[in-house]
C-alpha cells in the first residue's frame, strides 16, 4: 500500500475475495490514494462499498494526538466505520508519557463518546501491561477498550501470554502476528517473522482469546497482520527504574529494500495469504479439540 501497488478499494476485494469478515485500515494506507486523501464523496462510496460486501470496517492511526484522533473519526464516520484504532507516541518519563495519554483519552470520551464509536488503544511496544489497564479502567468510558498485539509486549519487557493474562478483562481487538524475541541489553526487541516461525504462543493465545467472554465473544476482531521483517527495539529494561524515559519514535513501517522491491511485494501478498491458512488452521484444531472434550 505504500507503494501504491494495493489500494484501499482493493483490500476491501481481498476480504471478500478471502471470506473475511472485516477490513482494518489506517487512514494512510494507500499514500495519495488513502483514505485520508479522500472527498466526502469517496469516503461515502468505500463505506457503502464495505457495507454492500457484508464487511465490517475498522479505522486505524498512529498517534492519540487530537489532531490524528479528529482526522481518524471524522473518516470513521463517513464511512460508517465501527471503530477507530489509536496508540500513543510520546517522548518523556513515563510518568508524564501516561498523564498524557489520559489527557488524550478523556479527549476522546467528551468529544465523540456519543458518536457509537469504539475506540481502542493498541499496547504499542513501550508500555505494560498494568499501565494500560489502568487506563482503561481509570477513564470510565465503556466504549474504550484494548487492541493486543502478538509481538509488541517484548519491547516492554514482557512476555506475550503474561501480558495477555494481565490485560484480558480489557481486550477486545487483537493484531496477529509472529515474532522473535531480540535481546537487547536487559530487554527485548522484536522482529516479525512469517507465522508459525517465531516465540509468539500464537494456537495458545488464540484460544484463550477465543474463549472470552460469557454471553457472546469478547473479542470482536482478530485483524491479521502479517508484517515479516518489521523490527521494533526494546523500550523497557530490568533495571530501568520506577519513572523511565520513554524515547520518541516515528510511526511503524517495515523498510523497503533497495534491490528487489517487485519480489519483495510479490512475497508479501503470499505471506498474507499463507497467514489467513495458518489462522484457519489453527482455528479448526481448535474446533476439533473443544468438540472432543465436550464429547461431540
Amino acid at each position: 500500500m505504500r507503494k501504491e501497488r494495493i489500494l484501499p478499494n482493493d483490500l476491501l476485494e481481498i476480504a471478500k475475495k478471502n471470506l473475511l469478515t472485516g477490513v482494518k485500515i489506517h487512514v494512510e494506507d494507500g499514500e495519495t490514494r488513502s483514505l485520508c486523501r479522500m472527498n466526502d464523496e469517496q469516503l461515502k462510496a468505500f463505506g457503502e462499498k464495505a457495507k454492500n460486501y457484508g464487511l465490517d470496517l475498522k479505522i486505524e492511526t498512529s498517534s492519540s494526538a487530537s489532531e490524528a484522533i479528529d482526522k481518524a473519526v471524522d473518516i470513521a464516520l463517513k464511512t460508517q466505520a465501527s471503530s477507530v484504532r489509536f496508540y500513543p507516541r510520546y517522548e518523556g518519563h513515563l510518568q508524564d508519557v501516561l498523564e498524557k495519554v489520559r489527557v488524550d483519552i478523556q479527549y476522546i470520551k467528551q468529544q465523540y463518546e456519543k458518536t457509537g464509536l469504539r475506540f481502542v488503544i493498541e499496547q504499542h511496544e513501550d508500555l505494560k501491561s498494568h499501565e494500560l489497564n489502568s487506563l482503561v479502567e481509570e477513564a470510565n468510558f465503556p466504549n474504550f477498550s484494548l487492541l493486543f498485539d502478538f509481538g509488541n509486549m517484548f519491547n516492554a519487557n514482557e512476555l506475550p501470554l503474561d501480558a495477555f493474562n494481565n490485560m484480558k478483562n480489557n481486550i477486545t481487538q487483537v493484531h496477529l502476528k509472529d515474532a522473535v524475541k531480540v535481546s537487547e541489553g536487559k530487554g527485548f526487541g522484536h522482529r516479525a517473522i512469517l507465522s508459525g516461525e517465531g516465540d509468539v504462543p500464537v494456537k495458545e493465545l488464540l484460544k484463550q482469546l477465543i474463549c472470552l467472554g460469557n454471553d457472546k465473544p469478547q473479542i470482536e476482531s482478530f485483524g491479521l497482520e502479517e508484517e515479516v521483517d518489521y523490527y521494533a527495539p526494546a523500550f523497557r529494561f530490568d533495571d530501568e527504574g520506577d519513572n523511565p524515559w520513554i524515547p520518541y519514535r516515528g510511526a511503524s513501517e517495515t523498510p523497503m529494500p533497495i534491490e528487489g522491491l517487485d519480489a519483495r511485494l510479490e512475497k508479501e501478498i503470499k505471506d498474507a495469504m499463507n497467514q489467513i491458512s495458518f489462522i484457519r488452521n489453527i482455528a479448526q484444531e481448535l474446533k476439533e479439540e473443544a468438540k472432543r472434550e465436550l464429547n461431540m
